[in-house]
């Protein structure tokens, strides 16, 4: 059902498109289209949702992979990685890297504000569209207009806050940055307005998976107070999700197949959904012409091997996350732990949550509120159903705080692999308490930069300032507003 709805609406996407690319932060629709011919039915509300949907699948996913794993130790490049994505994994970024380039994030922002302005003013044309309906409405756009500002903020740390649509050239006016905090603070506003309203289920597979339900609402809270270190908020935000009884951990050989190739299983909380007449853009950066493959620190040491018998393994690793013989990141071209995809099947999700990451929120969130053993439970239970090995098996005390941090990190580094989280999960370790843990960076880009580059990207790092990326250089022109990330100037 929503695969449809997204894609009948591509002519509405056309509408809101830019007309020119002069124009700050290219957010406009065609002059009037919106406000005076499009809105006037319930049918026409759903439509223009669905287009913030169908906006997400425009290059979104693999923005959202180099932005979470670039910067990170689980990635490699190859000879033909692009120079960008090569200056990113060796910490040489500059305001000209496109790869900063936040159009298409705010290009969705838009298409959800434009709903969020709109929407309410169609009760008074269809009196069929009913109050519960424009709720339910409004929540999913907020949701997803939150989420976006979620990986902006971490991303670029303060950003342009724009909450009214943008319909016309006289509406297009250069915006200054809101700190990161104000960000986060209306992404928490968002979701709040958002949780009561957004639907619990929707009637199929599909639209339950992939649109915003209540879960997924839960879900960002627990992430947004992971990084803002409210633990109290983060558990709560999880325990609704767990005591739902609606997602559970699949366990054994079925894993990576039904949660990676075919999508949409028992683990899943939100996924942008591809198929065959919409396939993502994963092919070309993990097949041909193949830019990117595993570090060997990945399989060496994140998921290890039993040398003594090597019929063990971690189901999560070899033949799922990645294929151990030549590095190939699995999860999104594999049919199978053996056959690969060809490229008119390159239709694996993108998943934004899963059960799995929110299960070590939870475990991260208890561990912060002196919490031990609860927190042990939850990673022996994700270990166990994924048969990881002795080699990466720690027994921290429950009472040391740091050490179960630092257990509960490589877990998810196990177990959310190149899913577009690395970066942000060892950022928001290392600055926890006033970046009291500066060494888990460090020591990470220890790990992932050229050795004659190491300590100059080392030096870079020790600067707070440099965990942010650059404010793409086009913006800059375009905004006089805008002030370059200070370190950067």
């Amino acid at each position: 059902m929503v695969k449809k709805l997204i894609y009948s609406v591509s002519a509405l996407l056309l509408l809101m498109l830019p007309t020119s690319c002069n124009t700050y932060l290219d957010l406009r629709p065609q002059d009037g289209i919106t406000k005076d011919e499009f809105w006037r039915t319930k049918e026409q509300v759903q439509a223009a949702l669905m287009g913030c949907y169908a906006g997400m699948l425009n290059g979104i996913p693999e923005t959202l992979f180099m932005w979470g794993e670039l910067r990170a130790d689980m990635l490699a490049s190859t000879f033909v990685t692009l120079p960008e994505q090569t200056d990113i994994i060796n910490v040489n970024l500059l305001p000209s890297n496109s790869i900063t380039n936040w159009r298409s994030i705010y290009q969705v922002i838009n298409y959800c504000n434009t709903v969020i302005e709109f929407a309410p003013t169609v009760t008074e044309s269809d009196k069929t569209f009913t109050q519960e309906s424009l709720n339910s409405t409004l929540a999913e756009a907020k949701t997803l207009r939150a989420l976006l500002y979620f990986y902006l903020a971490r991303t670029f740390g303060d950003v342009p806050l724009k909450l009214n649509a943008t319909v016309s050239d006289n509406q297009i006016t250069p915006i200054p940055k809101s700190t990161q905090a104000e960000v986060l603070a209306q992404i928490v506003k968002d979701l709040a307005e958002a949780e009561p309203a957004a639907p619990l289920a929707y009637g199929d597979v599909a639209s339950n998976k992939g649109r915003i339900t209540r879960y997924t609402v839960n879900a960002l809270q627990a992430d947004v107070a992971l990084w803002m270190e409210k633990y109290d908020v983060a558990l709560i935000a999880c325990n609704k999700i767990t005591s739902s009884a609606k997602f559970g951990l699949i366990q054994g050989n079925a894993f990576h197949n039904q949660v990676f190739v075919q999508g949409n299983s028992n683990e899943g909380i939100f996924e942008l959904q591809y198929d065959r007449q919409r396939i993502n853009n994963f092919y070309g950066m993990f097949v041909a012409p193949r830019r990117f493959i595993a570090s060997s620190y990945v399989i060496d040491e994140v998921y290890t091997q039993d040398f003594f018998d090597d019929t063990k393994k971690d189901l999560r690793g070899d033949e799922s996350a990645l294929r151990a013989s030549d590095g190939t990141i699995w999860k999104y071209v594999s049919l199978n732990g053996t056959t690969l995809r060809v490229i008119n099947e390159s239709y694996a999700h993108w998943i934004v949550y899963r059960y799995a990451d929110v299960l070590l929120m939870k475990a991260e969130a208890l561990a912060m509120l002196k919490r031990g053993p609860e927190a042990l439970t939850i990673v022996k239970a994700i270990r166990d159903r994924a048969q990881a090995l002795d080699g990466t098996l720690k027994t921290p005390d429950p009472a040391d705080t740091e050490a179960l941090a630092d257990y509960i990190l490589e877990e998810r580094a196990r177990e959310l692999a190149f899913e577009g989280k690395r970066w942000y999960d060892v950022l928001r370790h290392a600055k926890r308490n006033s970046y009291k843990r500066l060494d888990i960076l460090l020591d990470m880009v220890a790990r992932s930069v050229p050795p004659d580059r190491q300590q100059s990207a080392i030096a870079k790092y020790k600067d707070y300032n440099s965990h942010y990326l650059p404010i793409y250089q086009y913006e800059l022109q375009t905004n006089k507003l805008l002030i370059q990330n200070p370190f950067y100037k």
